[in-house]
């Protein structure tokens, strides 16, 4: 009994570790430090290195969203979950190491293998999220969760931390040795804490595996067309699952307004109220603080009073950072706005996540990740910062960009709140119809 509480325990804190592991690439590529190397160094900021980062961005999320159902079908088939998430992984690990040879000058390149590491690392999502019902138990969910996403921002703390010094001197070009250097150290740190997962966790036994003649390579293209005629299924009949259609479509709302604060802060923080380089690691890493911490408290509150009710509680405090940060006007007040996104941003995915896993059916948990990590949350990645982007090219103010999100936020609001859940309904909720596609 001992020893199966320390294995399970063991299973667990693996699962944290990648968590630990892959927000390192998060916060440096995708957030801080590499957007303003892109724009600052590589394009010797040109205007036109928005408009081709902000391509890259949404290009890479656009194909991740576009073959992540596919190849969740697929995984829960093979049963080699782990051989996806590792093959993506290593896919983005390396693609960060290669960016560390990019300079000025070599905008395409440089823009192309981001595109790559971004989808090695956003693919690699909607694999490690779809172990989290496994790893834990239903009333344990909030918890495990929280967990997660707390361990998530301990990692962006520590990558920060440790890359300070070398990013001191700014992201200027008399610094590029040093930050060719960090892009390294992000690999390194991705690669060396992620290693647990692939070491410990085991691959459930899949479809195929059930079924010896369907075993080998020769089958591949035929597992594949099995994969596609899975998700179509799903795509038809989406709403058999009503509640979980629903959460999904409320996702895919108020996601989009926070990735679209997570892809600007940085920007608004250095243009709009002149945050310095150190001042921003600064900030960065205090936000990472209260992430902790929300995500920690959040993720009990989620066991307790249900993962919508919590959401509903993290979406009205989005409304409060919203306005904070439209009527900051010092630096003071924009920081004090980030304690307060960091309490929501980590709260609001980690309920998310285990509201997710509640009304998923388990014979397509990994699949079903994939629309929640690749079609919903990678889409809205795609409309958030353009939505954001032309309005305030028409409106010549960062504010009023910000006033819009108001919009996503209330209509993930609304949509959220008819979402059925056990919490609210005293029993789990069930699927009208499974997949009629048998082996």
């Amino acid at each position: 009994m001992g020893s199966a509480v320390t294995s399970q325990k063991t299973r667990i804190f693996s699962w944290l570790l990648f968590d630990f592991a892959n927000t390192s690439f998060s916060v440096m590529m995708v957030t801080f430090a590499f957007p303003l190397y892109f724009k600052n160094v590589i394009c010797n900021g040109a205007p036109s290195g928005d408009a081709l980062w902000g391509a890259s961005v949404s290009i890479s999320m656009l194909l991740v969203a576009l073959v992540s159902p596919v190849l969740g079908a697929q995984a829960d088939y093979s049963g080699r979950r782990k051989r996806f998430l590792f093959a993506f992984t290593l896919l983005s690990v390396i693609s960060t190491a290669l960016l560390a040879l990019s300079g000025p000058g070599n905008a395409i390149p440089a823009a192309a293998m981001f595109i790559v590491a971004n989808i090695g690392f956003e693919g690699g999502l909607v694999f490690y999220d779809a172990y989290l019902p496994e790893i834990a138990s239903r009333r344990s969910l909030g918890r495990v969760s929280g967990y997660g996403f707390a361990m998530g921002y301990l990692g962006a703390f520590a990558i920060l931390l440790l890359l300070q010094p070398l990013l001191a001197k700014g992201i200027v070009l008399s610094n590029i040795p040093n930050l060719k250097l960090s892009f390294l150290v992000v690999a390194l740190f991705f690669g060396l804490f992620s290693a647990p997962l692939f070491l410990i966790l085991r691959d459930t036994k899949g479809k195929a595996r059930s079924n010896p003649g369907d075993q080998g390579p020769e089958n591949l293209v035929v597992s594949l067309v099995r994969s596609v005629r899975e998700v179509g299924y799903t795509i038809r009949h989406i709403m058999s699952y009503p509640d979980l259609a629903r959460f999904l479509l409320a996702y895919f709302f108020y996601n989009d307004a926070i990735l679209t604060v997570i892809a600007f802060s940085s920007i608004y923080a250095q243009n709009t109220l002149g945050f310095t380089t150190g001042e921003l690691i600064k900030f960065f890493m205090t936000v990472q603080t209260t992430a902790i911490i929300g995500s920690i408290f959040f993720g009990f509150v989620t066991d307790r009073i249900g993962p919508k009710r919590t959401i509903v509680m993290t979406l009205i405090i989005w409304f409060f950072v919203i306005f904070m940060a439209i009527f900051s006007v010092d630096k003071q007040t924009f920081l004090a706005t980030g304690l307060l996104a960091g309490l929501s941003m980590g709260s609001s995915q980690a309920a998310s996540r285990s509201l997710m896993a509640r009304l998923t059916p388990k014979e397509h948990i990994t699949e079903f990740f994939g629309f929640y990590d690749g079609s919903f949350g990678k889409a809205s990645a795609v409309v958030g910062p353009l939505v954001f982007g032309l309005v305030s090219a028409q409106a010549g103010s960062q504010k009023v960009a910000l006033a819009s999100l108001l919009l996503f936020f209330g209509t993930g609001l609304l949509i959220m709140l008819g979402v059925r859940t056990s919490s609210t309904s005293g029993k789990d909720p069930e699927p009208a119809a499974t997949s009629h596609i048998e082996s």
